[in-house]
């Protein structure tokens, strides 16, 4: 019943923003430890961002500090993730996942959606 769904993914050059959105139906985001993950082509699917329950706690990779920022509108049901000063390493399929507990492995999200490509230019 759960499903979450990723927007907001695009082609822009180095340097650019993108705000990438996860709405959510069949749970409630602000009940939920909510993630971001991103995979290139050839490359495990890595950690990006998670937000806690409350949102009173953030956590990123060190490759997006001070660039992305993650966070949430409960009254929308939905998880954003602002991406500042792009690189083309940050190329990718961007998934937005659930948990009900806040880690950076990937096996410990329990929903996922479908993903969104963003792709940086230099």
């Amino acid at each position: 019943q759960v499903q979450l769904v990723e927007s907001g993914g695009g082609l822009v050059q180095a340097g650019d923003s993108l705000r990438l959105s996860c709405a959510a139906s069949g749970l409630t985001v602000s009940s939920y430890n909510m993630g971001w993950f991103r995979q290139a082509p050839g490359k495990e699917r890595e950690f990006v961002a998670a937000i806690n329950w409350s949102g009173g706690s953030t956590f990123y990779r060190d490759s997006v500090k001070g660039r992305f920022t993650i966070s949430r509108d409960n009254a929308k049901n939905t998880v954003y993730l602002q991406m500042n000063s792009l690189k083309p390493e940050d190329t990718a399929v961007y998934y937005c996942a659930s948990a009900k507990v806040l880690t950076t492995g990937p096996h410990s999200y329990e929903s996922w959606g479908q993903g969104t490509q963003v792709t940086v230019s230099s």
